[in-house]
């Protein structure tokens, strides 16, 4: 763990907190997960407080972007997440692919995507339908859309290996994502075979990109997607194997606020679970299983209660020397922030105020959230639009 800040490093950490710029670089755009990190605020985290071979644990990974950066740096990772698309896609995006690997997935894109059509035969997956998981993509606007990725789909298996077929079907999720999530206007099949094209270029050029500065690390960094809840963890076998983090570092779900981390909506907010369909993994249960319980419930009990336990699971995790680094928002932050606190303090942590890297009254880094919509509990609340840093050590 490093020690205190320098001047510059207060400066560089302050730059990536409230950096507003749009996620870019490495394998981070191979999917759109909601409320991601954004890359440079966790880059500067790794910077100012670890070392090159330190362990950085991510008990609420979501699409992977602390892994990602933990890797590029030489640091080892862990993430946990209990929704299977999150464990897919960072799977996907911190995996090593060889350019003969690269060079097949290529291939396919090359052969298969241009030959995305609406009369091409392609097995309908009974089991997948049968339990909802194309709900509310089969309506006029939307059925041309699942029968190319059900076309595409069908073609994944043709791919040697099980990271060949996952790539493929990243791209497949991403372009899917494209076309039908928050969208009003459904692009025709020709602009879905595009935008396909475009992706998987992009995606293989990204991995290729990714590949090269994993295999210039001195230090191999090691990577460790884990489909399961962050409660508990301490009883994992490949966790406890690790050791202990030098630096714990996420963003929990966030109390009182509505974010859809489990689902697309379709031409308003008609929800499908069709990203599970088409990254082959199956659906946990609804929204609150994936945000510690129902925003409307009073007092957010359950939510407080759930994120005691896991970061109870965290302190079991960690040494005095580990720092917890977590980006939070609040739908009514005046009574939630504390209550967090509390909750944190609760499960074995104490607050460290982190000199000159704040800019507000309280003593805390807060940043504005640049172009995401927020529904809180209440109408018009506006809490959720701004997030703030905590930074914590065992007490």
């Amino acid at each position: 763990m490093k020690g205190s800040l320098t001047e510059e490093s207060r400066k560089r950490l302050r730059n990536g907190i409230s950096s507003t710029d749009p996620v870019s670089g490495l394998t981070h755009n191979f999917y759109r997960y909601p409320a991601r990190f954004s890359p440079d605020f966790v880059r500067s985290v790794l910077l100012e407080f670890s070392d090159v071979g330190d362990l950085v644990y991510d008990p609420f990974m979501g699409g992977g972007t602390t892994l990602v950066e933990a890797a590029s740096l030489g640091r080892h990772s862990i993430g946990t997440d209990i929704s299977s698309l999150a464990a897919f896609v960072a799977k996907v995006k911190t995996t090593v692919l060889s350019d003969a690997h690269l060079l097949n997935v290529e291939s396919w894109a090359r052969i298969t995507l241009p030959m995305l059509k609406v009369g091409t035969d392609a097995p309908r997956e009974a089991d997948w339908i049968r339990t909802g998981y194309q709900r509310n993509i089969n309506s006029q606007s939307t059925w041309r859309i699942r029968k190319l990725l059900e076309v595409g789909l069908s073609s994944v298996d043709l791919l040697d290996t099980e990271a060949e077929q996952h790539l493929a079907r990243c791209i497949l999720l991403k372009t899917g994502q494209w076309a039908l999530d928050c969208r009003t206007d459904i692009p025709s099949t020709d602009l879905f075979r595009k935008q396909a094209i475009i992706n998987a270029q992009e995606m293989v050029d990204a991995a290729h990109g990714y590949a090269s500065i994993m295999r210039r690390q001195k230090h191999k960094p090691r990577v460790c997607c884990l489909h399961r809840s962050a409660i508990g963890a301490e009883a994992e076998k490949q966790i406890q194997d690790a050791g202990h983090p030098a630096l714990v570092l996420t963003s929990p779900p966030y109390p009182g606020l509505h974010v859809l981390y489990h689902r697309w909506q379709i031409r308003g907010r008609r929800e499908t679970a069709a990203p599970f369909w088409i990254a082959g993994t199956l659906d946990g249960d609804g929204a609150s299983f994936y945000t510690f319980g129902d925003r409307k419930q009073a007092g957010l009990d359950r939510y407080f209660e759930s994120v005691r336990s896991a970061f109870s699971s965290v302190h079991a995790i960690a040494t005095k020397e580990t720092l917890v680094v977590q980006m939070v928002a609040f739908s009514e932050p005046e009574w939630q922030l504390p209550r967090y606190l509390e909750t944190m303090s609760q499960a074995g942590f104490k607050e460290q105020q982190m000199s000159m890297t704040a800019e507000e009254p309280d003593g805390r880094m807060w940043r504005s959230v640049p172009g995401r919509k927020w529904y809180a509990s209440q109408l018009g609340s506006t809490g959720g639009s701004r997030e703030v840093v905590l930074f914590h050590r065992k007490k």
